[in-house]
């Protein structure tokens, strides 16, 4: 399946996309990981099929909640992964909280846009840089933003990349079911209304009716809700 196109790739399983990566890439493939359900479900799959291992890393923003620390921990128990962890640059974050102060994020777009190309963005390049290929849990119904993801393509941000969204066409609904199914553990948060994880003063529990991204960036409007990790070429070409 080595030689298969991309446009071939929309109408496989999620579980054939990840054999295909292992079997073109192995580890320099790396599994882009905040723990939350979706990228839960893929670290399971990948823990079953044949084809040697994959990188999964992570971005320690400084902010994050205890919760995804628990669940980080178990993962690496139970799986007996190593997670590689990326953390922001020390001085940019200095700098940032000296001038601008706590909270910046909260005042303008540009401000919260700017804490995450600090804590977010700038380590995820780094993290690229060791890779051919990077699996994210993204899902066309998650966001207006990822309505046209494809499962495999080429990376919008990074020419030399190939990015993988094996979950791309998954509802919400089949990743819960996949989660129960397979008992697979997850951040204790997503039991309080918490859909969508990130750093805990952009996150809050989401109410009944609410868009399952409602809570991160509450104060932003829906187009805009993206840190600057993940973009289209249609997004970029836009920006």
């Amino acid at each position: 399946m080595n030689s298969i196109s991309f446009k071939e790739l929309e109408d496989k399983s999620a579980e054939e996309i990840l054999q295909w990566t292992l079997n073109r890439f192995g580890n320099r493939a790396g599994i882009a990981s905040s723990f939350g359900m979706e990228d839960m479900v893929l670290i399971d799959m990948v823990s079953k099929l044949d084809g040697g291992d994959i990188t999964i890393f992570t971005l320690d923003t400084g902010r994050l909640h205890e919760e995804t620390y628990e669940i980080m921990e178990k993962v690496r128990t139970r799986y007996g992964l190593t997670i590689q962890t990326y953390f922001p640059d020390k001085e940019a974050v200095e700098g940032l909280v000296r001038d601008k102060g706590f909270f910046s994020f909260r005042e303008s777009v540009e401000n919260r846009k700017e804490c995450c190309f600090i804590r977010k963005v700038e380590p995820l390049q780094r993290a690229l840089a060791q890779l051919d290929a990077w699996v994210t849990g993204l899902r066309r119904e998650q966001n207006v933003t990822r309505a046209d993801v494809a499962k495999v393509d080429h990376d919008a941000d990074h020419s030399n990349l190939i990015k993988i969204n094996p979950l791309a066409d998954w509802t919400q609904e089949r990743v819960e079911a996949y989660i129960e199914k397979h008992s697979v553990p997850v951040n204790s948060l997503h039991k309080k209304n918490f859909p969508s994880i990130g750093c805990a003063p952009c996150t809050r529990p989401i109410n009944p009716g609410e868009d399952i991204r409602a809570g991160r960036w509450w104060w932003e409007n829906p187009e805009h809700k993206e840190c600057g990790l993940h973009r289209t070429t249609d997004q970029r070409t836009a920006g």
